[in-house]
């Protein structure tokens, strides 16, 4: 099976404020996006595994968020859950030309 990704332009880079949450739907799915204090933009599907709390509502701390309903600590990067809890959240890759913030689905 050969599945192609689609880059989408979801929105201006300046409409991100950095450590702040926001979601986004593409394609119908609920997309969590976060600028970071280094500059990157990264995106998660915008659920936890535990309970499918919205992680554009979360904290931000460096390349992590923490879920709003049970604190979950989510690398930005990998999707990965640290321990001592247990699971991953599915990433997605950005990309920035000419201001504009795109994702690739």
């Amino acid at each position: 099976m050969n599945t192609t990704k689609e880059s989408v332009k979801v929105m201006k880079l300046a409409d991100l404020p950095q450590q702040i949450g926001k979601e986004v739907i593409i394609n119908g799915k609920s997309v969590a996006l976060f600028h970071l204090t280094n500059g990157d933009v990264r995106a998660v599907l915008n659920s936890c595994p535990y309970k499918n709390g919205p992680l554009a509502e979360g904290i931000v701390s460096g390349e992590f968020v923490f879920c709003p309903l049970y604190d979950w600590k989510i690398s930005l990067v990998t999707g990965e859950v640290q321990k001592p809890d247990d699971g991953f959240v599915e990433t997605f890759e950005t990309e920035i030309k000419d201001n504009y913030i795109y994702v690739m689905v």
